[in-house]
Parts: structure tokens; C-alpha cells; sequence
């Protein structure tokens, strides 16, 4: 099964957390972001420093410093953020340049999962901080709810 890393689940939240900060006020602190979704302090501002290392976040010092994104949410992609905290995306052990894996010379399925990895990958791409941060997709389900789509049809859920 594919699943995200804490530090990634932990930078995707403090990334909407700064999307959604009012043009006055764009910087917040790592301290505010851990307090509102009750995440340890030290493991935050490890995951905002690596998002500054990586170029996704600006961090400002002094009383009125924090943290800000540095460019438009718009242009910062889910596929991004997951890469700046746990590095290139891998299914399999072959995944990686290194070719340690003992199968690999003969392995019949390497190439098809290399291309399901680059699907995932661009999938992931396609779906910005921006979208995540609006409330877009909180109102389809809600429009869902309202319809007559019958309750055997599966619904995405969106974290919060």
C-alpha cells in the first residue's frame, strides 16, 4: 500500500495552514502551526527547515518572522511537498538508480511499475496547495451528500 510519511502528512498540513493565510499576515510561526494540529513542536520546525532547504517555504527571523511560502500556492504542487520531505517517490526497490535488488536483471515487471510510479507522480502533480487550501472540494462533497449518487458510490475524502 502507498502511504505518506508523518513529516510528509505534517509538511501538506502546515503547506494549506500557510495557503490560507491572509495577505497582511502571510508568515506564521512553527510554534502557532504544531498548536493548532496538536504536532510536537521540534518535529515541525524540522519539517519547515527542510521546506526552506528545499525552496518551498522562506523563513523570516525576529518577532514578526515565521514562515511564509515562497512563491504562489498555485504554483506548488502535492507532488512537491512529499518530494521535499521524503525524497524521490519509490514503489519498489528498483525504483532508484542504485539497481540492488537481486531480480532486477530478469525482473517482467520493473518497467510496468516504473511507469505506475510515473503516473503517481504526475497524478500527484496535478493537485496544487492552492487547491487543497480552498474550500472547493469540502463543497463537492457536501453538493454530493445532496445529490442522488446512491451511498454504494465511493467519495474521495479530503484530510483536514
Amino acid at each position: 500500500m502507498l502511504r505518506l510519511s508523518k513529516k510528509a502528512d505534517y509538511a501538506l498540513m502546515a503547506m494549506k495552514h500557510l495557503a490560507g493565510r491572509s495577505a497582511g499576515s502571510p508568515s506564521t510561526s512553527a510554534r502557532e502551526i504544531a498548536g493548532q494540529y496538536d504536532i510536537p513542536i521540534e518535529l515541525m520546525a524540522k519539517v519547515l527547515q527542510r521546506l526552506v532547504r528545499t525552496g518551498l517555504l522562506v523563513s523570516t527571523q525576529g518577532t514578526r518572522g515565521g514562515y511564509a511560502l515562497s512563491r504562489p500556492s498555485s504554483a506548488i504542487s502535492v507532488a512537491d511537498v512529499i518530494q521535499a520531505i521524503d525524497g524521490p517517490f519509490t514503489v519498489t526497490a528498483c525504483s532508484t538508480d542504485r539497481n540492488d535488488c537481486e531480480q532486477y536483471g530478469k525482473c517482467s515487471i520493473r518497467d510496468p511499475l516504473w511507469q505506475i510510479r510515473e503516473r503517481i507522480v504526475e497524478a500527484l502533480g496535478t493537485v496544487t496547495i492552492a487547491e487543497m487550501a480552498s474550500d472547493t472540494a469540502s463543497n463537492a462533497n457536501a453538493s454530493r451528500a445532496d445529490s442522488a449518487i446512491p451511498a454504494s458510490t465511493p467519495v474521495a475524502v479530503v484530510r483536514r
